[in-house]
Order: structure tokens, then C-alpha cells, then sequence
């Protein structure tokens, strides 16, 4: 799918990380874009710098009023064909830890923002695009964010392997759904990034991590996130799949 001037793309996330460099990348590309963060993201500084046609939404994505809300603001800018679905925690925690059995609201958060956010903002930012024209035969494509997690997840990682298990297993589903509505369901699967997540941990870290990828030897940048979401807006045959980002990683068990 081409984009074109009337072209608008909600990101959630779009504040920092993956959905900032992609929020960058499509509004070089000539979309207009809406960022989707809390209050407390860099959401707004990231619009403020980007200028023309980018607007910041608080929103969380567990909120059906706050990312309809957001929709509404797409749809005043143009024609909402792009959603793109970084928003998420990964929250750590053993099933049974020094103090016990991993508290199930620490689970329900995880899988409520990951999961459950990704999915409201799949099937609003859906419901909007059925007003579209097609173009490129596509009335628009929604792009989610699951991880290497959903196969290799590690000690700790229970919630957040099991939220990005589901987003992947969500993917053909939700393809297959909308197939007739001509609006394509993609998955982003990254592997070790450079993002705010990664921020905190020593150098030292961050570098034994990015020496695990067979090749290239390295953390993954935001920017190549962002360039392969800008090519499945314009593949057309790119469908119902999750695209591992990873350079051949495969995790340990910890």
C-alpha cells in the first residue's frame, strides 16, 4: 500500500522505542501520524519535534474511550489506513519466586497491556478503516509487536511470553477475519533491541546480550523495526505472519 498524503498512522508506544523510530520513518515517508503513549511518555516532545501533522494522544491502550478518542483525532487528519501496535511491559517474575507464587495481578497486568491493548487497538483501529477506499487493493494494514519471547521465552518471562505467544497466535486469525474487509494483520517479532527496556542495564550487559546474536553481533536498533513495518504497509502479499527481527537469535533458557 502506497502512502499517500491523505495517509494517517496511529502508533501506540510512539513516544520512545520501536513506535518512535517508526512514527519518525512514516512521517518521513509523508503520513500523518498520532502518537499513542501515557501522560508520562515523551509522547508530546516527540510530536512537538516531528511538527506538521503529528499529534499526541494520551492514551492507554486498555482504555476503549482513550484509543477511540485517539482514532477520532486520526480520522480528522485524513484517512486512517496505518496502526501500529508497540505498546507493551515485560514485566519479569518466576512462577513460584523467593516469596511465593508470582502474584496473579502481576500477570493480568501484563497480559492486559500487551495483549488486550493490542487487540482493542486492532479492532478499533479496524472498525475506522472500513470507510476507506482501497489503495493497492488494501483498505489498511495494522501491524502488532509480539518478541522472540513467544518461542524462546526465558526463566522469568512467563506474563510477557505468554501475552506475545497470544499476539502471534492472533495474527492469522485476525488476518483471516478481515480478509474480506481488505485490511492486512502483521506481526513484528523483535529479538534483543536497543529500546528504553534496555536503557537501565550496564554496558557491560548490553553488549554480552548483543554478542549472543549469531549475526550481526549486536543489539537491533529501533530504526530497523521501523523499516520493516514500512515495508509490510507496502507489500501487499504480507499477511497473516509473524516476522522474526532477531538476526538468527535463539534464546537460552535464562
Amino acid at each position: 500500500m502506497q502512502i499517500t498524503p491523505q495517509t494517517v498512522a496511529i502508533i501506540t508506544g510512539g513516544g520512545s522505542g520501536l513506535g518512535e523510530a517508526t512514527a519518525r520513518r512514516l512521517h518521513a515517508d509523508g503520513a500523518a501520524v498520532v502518537l499513542l503513549d501515557l501522560p508520562t511518555s515523551q509522547g508530546e516532545a516527540v510530536a512537538t519535534e516531528l511538527g506538521d501533522r503529528v499529534r499526541f494522544v494520551p492514551t492507554d491502550v486498555r482504555d476503549e474511550a482513550q484509543v477511540q478518542a485517539a482514532i477520532d483525532v486520526a480520522r480528522e487528519l485524513g484517512e486512517l489506513r496505518i496502526a501500529v501496535c508497540c505498546a507493551g511491559v515485560a514485566t519479569p517474575g518466576r512462577i513460584i519466586g523467593r516469596k511465593g507464587p508470582l502474584p496473579l495481578e502481576t500477570y493480568k497486568t501484563v497480559i492486559d497491556i500487551n495483549l488486550v491493548g493490542t487487540f482493542n487497538v486492532l479492532r478499533l483501529a479496524a472498525n475506522a478503516m472500513l470507510d476507506n477506499e482501497p489503495v493497492d487493493g488494501d483498505r489498511g494494514v495494522v501491524i502488532m509487536t509480539a518478541s522472540i519471547a513467544a518461542w524462546d521465552g526465558q526463566v522469568g518471562q512467563a506474563a510477557y511470553a505468554s501475552s506475545k505467544g497470544a499476539i502471534v497466535g492472533l495474527t492469522l486469525s485476525a488476518a483471516r477475519d478481515l480478509a474480506d474487509k481488505h485490511i492486512r494483520v502483521m506481526t513484528i517479532a523483535p529479538g534483543t533491541m536497543e529500546t528504553p527496556m534496555m536503557a537501565s542495564l550496564p554496558q557491560e550487559t548490553k553488549d554480552s546480550l548483543g554478542a549472543m546474536v549469531p549475526h550481526p553481533s549486536r543489539l537491533g536498533r529501533p530504526e530497523e523495526y521501523a523499516a520493516l513495518a514500512e515495508h509490510i504497509i507496502a507489500n501487499g502479499m504480507l499477511n497473516g505472519e509473524a516476522i522474526r527481527l532477531d538476526g538468527a537469535l535463539r534464546m537460552p533458557p535464562r
